[in-house]
């Protein structure tokens, strides 16, 4: 039996050094943060009377989101509170300047660098419980089928009345005691699941690698994802679907796109599934056969595993009322299957707050504020480079508790699954459920074999770990 593995310090800082990120903001865009007031307070409609509630990381305290779900008819009405952002940062300004440099918070296992001063992300902003706060709320009505067929946002005041975790909601879920707010969420997000893989999206259920801190030590963990992530993810793309037909309508906006996946990366995931024994239906499409593997077996985590080669090229688009529009397939998100567009996290992500106003404007028939139509050419470049960063941080956070749990272990044995095989350009990489670690791996194994490895390195200066078949 392998003893558990945990240290009790990792030094994460320098990574962040090393990558340039501080929580420095400034003295002005800190002021500003500080002292945020909500712009629009005369002009909001007060729903306070909205029984909201949150479902986050118990931990968090930056609350994008809020929800409340009823019946209408035979379907559902969903009000859909998110943080207003942009009510409290002045456009222009110094703090709108500082998060368009950011671009997004980013992650490190103990702390986050968050895209606004934490007076506002953490604080003023933020949905918390039994606090008065600005938001853009959603109002979307979904039929029977799962279609939504009507959505509108506008400024509103709400109250959120508890602050939910996914664990908790699914336990309540599985033991008949949902809060009121969502006792629909579990028929909804199963609902809105069917019509997304009906329509050709694809979901890749991998459990995150998480590095946690146990008691005074560090420890690496599988995290997978619980009914309550998915139902909760569903209201998420909901929204982001809703307004990405309002955008692509409109012809204005900041949509997220991702080309359909090359034909290659199809017959391979085909040709890796025949490998492993593993049935594809005739009638299946890709999300429908991967949403259908048996949770937790090794040729599932290899499968995947391998589909993230259906979702490269993940980007941008800017759509302009001046210019041509873009046909319908350089809109789509392939992998959520529709037009879609990043509406529901302002608090964490520079992009939001922009496309909901473009959204707002849309809805009472405004124009789009000229300090919005200024930013949307710029956006993608400074998301894309925002995102690569904050892919960075992450990596290099899980690779250095890698390297630190596994030093002082070379040539010790540990079972594990062949994720990738061995390519031209690539070494095959295997997964290791304890400690969790996916590393690459010496030889030729067979994707989702079952082996055992031999640690060959783990260099916590270079945050390298290796292994070799034993």
């Amino acid at each position: 039996m392998q003893r558990f593995l945990s240290a009790p310090e990792i030094d994460f800082g320098a990574i962040r050094d090393e990558l340039g990120i501080s929580e420095d903001y400034g003295a002005e865009a800190q002021y500003e943060a500080d002292h945020a007031e909500d712009r629009y307070a005369a002009d909001r409609e007060d729903r306070t009377d909205l029984p909201l509630v949150t479902i986050d990381p118990p931990t968090s305290l930056d609350l994008d989101q809020a929800v409340h779900i009823t019946a209408d008819a035979d379907g559902f009405l969903v009000h859909y509170a998110i943080a207003d952002v942009a009510a409290l940062v002045a456009p222009e300004g110094a703090l709108d300047q500082e998060s368009r440099r950011r671009g997004t918070t980013i992650y490190l296992p103990d702390r986050s660098v968050p895209l606004h001063p934490r007076s506002l992300s953490e604080g003023a902003g933020s949905l918390l419980p039994d606090q008065t706060r600005p938001c853009m709320l959603w109002t979307i009505r979904v039929s029977a089928d799962g279609t939504a067929t009507d959505a509108t946002v506008r400024r509103a005041r709400v109250r959120s009345v508890a602050k939910l975790d996914y664990a908790g909601v699914s336990a309540d879920a599985a033991a008949g005691r949902l809060h009121p707010s969502i006792a629909l969420l579990p028929t909804f997000g199963e609902l809105r699941r069917r019509v997304a893989l009906d329509g050709g999206a694809v979901e890749l259920d991998l459990p995150d690698q998480e590095v946690i801190r146990d008691g005074r030590h560090w420890t690496l963990r599988l995290a997978p994802h619980t009914p309550a992530d998915m139902w909760n993810s569903q209201l998420s793309l909901l929204a982001g679907m809703c307004a990405g037909r309002m955008m692509a309508d409109a012809g204005v906006g900041l949509l997220r796109t991702l080309p359909p996946a090359e034909k290659d990366a199809v017959t391979g995931l085909r040709a890796a599934a025949a490998a492993l024994g593993v049935s594809w239906p005739a009638e299946a499409t890709v999300g429908q056969f991967l949403a259908g593997l048996p949770k937790g077996h090794p040729s599932t985590l290899a499968l995947m595993s391998a589909g993230a080669t259906l979702m490269r090229g993940a980007d941008y688009l800017v759509l302009d009322p001046a210019q041509e529009r873009p046909g319908a397939d350089r809109m789509r998100h392939a992998a959520i299957g529709g037009v879609y567009a990043h509406v529901t996290a302002p608090l964490r992500r520079l992009g939001d707050r922009f496309a909901t106003e473009v959204c707002l404007a849309i809805t009472t028939g405004q124009a789009v504020p000229g300090w919005v139509s200024r930013a949307l050419p710029t956006l993608p470049r400074l998301l894309r480079s925002a995102g690569s960063l904050a892919s960075s941080a992450e990596r290099a956070g899980i690779d250095l508790a890698e390297a630190v749990l596994l030093a002082g272990r070379v040539g010790d044995r540990f079972e594990a699954v062949v994720l990738h095989a061995a390519s031209e350009h690539r070494r095959a990489r295997v997964f290791l459920t304890e400690p969790a670690v996916i590393a690459p791996c010496d030889g030729e194994p067979g994707q989702g074999e079952r082996l055992t490895v031999m640690l060959r390195d783990a260099d916590p200066s270079t945050r390298k770990v290796a292994f070799a078949p034993a």
